[in-house]
């Protein structure tokens, strides 16, 4: 499926509303997951913290392949070279294999060094170990279902990517909690309860990928799709999503560098991190919403070469979304005394956590600028400029500030906090003049000049 001038372009929240349902759901699993460890002790949710945080780094892994697998078919769709666009998302199922091995490797056998890496406290290392060694096999899965789903949002199949994930936390949920706390002859698995539950839901979410890829796309993997890695086809992937899986990287380690200064706080302190950061990502979803379905808009039009129609798009979406992210990180933080009291009942870690949800308000608004804009020029194939912009600001304002702001000068995670605000809104703005001068608009074309020999 792909549009172009004769086609009916589909409108924006067509394609948003189903990821930010999508996006909901994989919030309210963490959330979830987060709220049941914080029931077996604050340790236990603290554990849970650090052994989740690490799993979404290595899972940034998988933005390798996801990233430039979404951009290249968008723009190849949007060209009409519908067979470049299946070979592509063919060839992402080899790639997918070998990294999600690699990344269940080293969960698996590095989870002691990297708990150690981040400071983890003597108290929740015991847990947060094998919590993340049960995570592995669900990393391998969660690498295939990640390209597949994004080879299904470029095709707009946003509808179907949902009910896949309904599917696998609907699942995830139903197993996750008898594993955990015990049931009649299930005996209490605990943390590592959660980690199993995850890995069978998402199994199912790999073989509904598989049924909708074949009703829908019309595509059917061979056992050599598994493990061949086509040089092409992943050459022009990789173009792509090695800078942007770089870039979120680098985030993520700046990220992980501010919790092992959280770390020195203490396990309390850790606690109220961990609360704020789930309750905090209830917000971050409408600007991710918003974001991926301009990429997927974008990259359409950039195949298309309709590249005013791109940069207007852009302006109307960022302004939305600051709006809305806005709205929506005030409430929550006026919310803040009863939404952490669904995790604790200690007054010292409710309070420091509602100071934490409104300096969130500003971390929530320069986010935005980051990801809308972002991902429209990773989608132009402007990829490059955004890793080396906000490498910079990710080293000495997040990491650095995180430790200069909260441990030097003793502002807690106050500072840290801070740290990250400031980060977002100097990447935000870097990424919002780069687009608003135009600079990607070269990009666009050279991607569009790729395309034209093959239509």
């Amino acid at each position: 499926m792909s549009f172009s001038t004769t086609t009916p372009r589909p409108h924006i929240f067509t394609l948003a509303w189903p990821l930010l349902v999508e996006l909901v759901l994989a919030v309210a699993i963490g959330v979830a997951g987060t709220w049941l460890a914080s029931h077996l002790s604050d340790t236990a949710g603290a554990a849970f913290a650090f052994a989740h945080n690490i799993s979404v780094t290595l899972f940034l892994l998988f933005r390798i392949v996801g990233s430039g697998v979404g951009v290249v078919i968008t723009q190849s769709l949007g060209a009409g070279h519908r067979e470049g666009a299946n070979r592509v998302a063919l060839a992402s199922v080899g790639a997918s294999t070998w990294i999600g091995v690699v990344t269940a490797l080293v969960a698996l056998f590095g989870a002691g060094p990297l708990l150690e890496l981040l400071q983890t406290p003597d108290d929740v290392f015991p847990l947060a170990a094998p919590f993340l060694m049960a995570l592995a096999p669900a990393l391998l899965f969660d690498a295939w279902n990640a390209s597949m789903a994004a080879v299904m949002r470029a095709h707009l199949r946003t509808r179907d990517t949902l009910l896949v994930l309904l599917a696998m936390h609907t699942t995830h949920v139903l197993l996750a909690v008898p594993l955990m706390q015990g049931w009649g002859p299930v005996p209490a698995m605990g943390l590592p309860g959660f980690a199993v539950a995850l890995t069978l839901s998402r199994a199912l979410g790999l073989v509904l990928h598989l049924v909708l890829w074949r009703q829908h796309l019309g595509l059917v993997t061979r056992a050599p799709d598994w493990w061949h890695l086509p040089r092409r086809e992943l050459a022009e992937v990789l173009h792509i999503g090695i800078p942007a899986a770089a870039e979120n990287i680098a985030w993520r380690l700046a990220f992980m560098a501010a919790m092992a200064a959280a770390g020195t706080l203490g396990a309390a302190a850790l606690a109220t991190h961990a609360y704020v950061q789930q309750i905090g990502s209830m917000v971050i979803v409408f600007s991710l919403a918003t974001a991926f379905a301009v990429e997927i808009m974008v990259g359409h039009m950039v195949g298309a070469g309709e590249l005013g129609e791109a940069h207007r798009l852009v302006r109307t979406s960022l302004g939305r979304g600051l709006v809305i992210s806005g709205v929506v990180a005030g409430a929550v933080a006026l919310a803040g005394p009863w939404l952490l009291g669904a995790f604790t009942s200690d007054p010292a870690i409710i309070a420091e956590g509602c100071i934490l949800l409104w300096i969130g308000v500003l971390v929530e608004l320069g986010r935005t600028f980051n990801l809308v804009v972002i991902n429209a020029l990773r989608a132009t194939g402007d990829v490059r400029f955004p890793v080396m912009a906000g490498a910079a600001s990710m080293a000495l304002v997040l990491a650095g500030g995180s430790w200069v702001l909260g441990i030097h000068f003793g502002f807690g995670l106050a500072g840290l906090y801070i740290a990250f605000a400031a980060d977002e809104w100097i990447r935000g703005l870097i990424m919002w003049r780069r687009w608003a001068v135009q600079a990607w608009v070269p990009h666009a074309r050279a991607a569009r000049r790729k395309l034209r020999p093959r239509m």
